[in-house]
């Protein structure tokens, strides 16, 4: 059994029986974290006001946006799928994105936000559930079978969702969690 202390940043903690690499604070962790979360945050904006997708067949366009979507589909039968949607394509990210932030930018200076344990909690639960990813993979199949159909143009909502999809993953890969809750010790003890 190893006993990790804190290690500073830039430095890992190695078995010492095989060598393999246990931990590891990884250099600019929580500045990386913060810039993923809040440039994710701002993409969110864009994400759920700007039109995603713009459909045009024969003298009929429609124009969808993210909520809108989850929207359209509560409202025409499709309950579960559009709550679905809603949760983990506009709330979950949200969520884990805002988490983040909370969390991460006082560990910045050395101190720790009121509630952060429970927030760094809550992301860990929440992590598993951001299906951005599953949802542009649907998305990308729809649009090949819509395509035969009608003419489609892809908004800037499509194009931001896309580049939160990677801040988002950037972000959660940053930093690994025990050094996150390592750092959220350390800063507990200083206060």
């Amino acid at each position: 059994m190893h006993v990790a202390e804190s290690v500073s940043e830039g430095y890992g903690v190695n078995c010492a029986r095989c060598g393999a690499t246990l931990y590891q604070n990884r250099p600019a962790s929580l500045a990386r974290v913060s810039a993923f979360s809040l440039t994710a945050l701002l993409l969110m904006t864009v994400v759920h006001t700007s039109p995603f997708i713009i459909m045009d067949a024969g003298s009929l366009r429609t124009t969808l946006t993210l909520p809108g979507a989850a929207h359209a589909l509560i409202s025409q039968g499709s309950a579960l799928v559009g709550w679905g949607v809603a949760v983990f394509t506009i709330l979950t990210p949200l969520v884990l994105a805002g988490g983040l932030i909370y969390v991460c930018v006082p560990l910045l200076f050395g101190r720790i936000a009121p509630g952060a344990m429970f927030v760094a909690r809550w992301i860990s639960i929440t992590e598993p559930w951001n299906m951005i990813e599953v949802f542009l993979l649907g998305v990308l199949v729809s649009l090949l079978k819509l395509g035969k159909v009608a003419e489609l143009q892809f908004g800037m909502g499509f194009w931001a969702f896309g580049i939160l999809m990677f801040c988002m993953a950037a972000g959660v890969a940053a930093i690994d969690k025990k050094e996150l809750w390592d750092r959220l010790e350390v800063a507990k003890t200083h206060e």
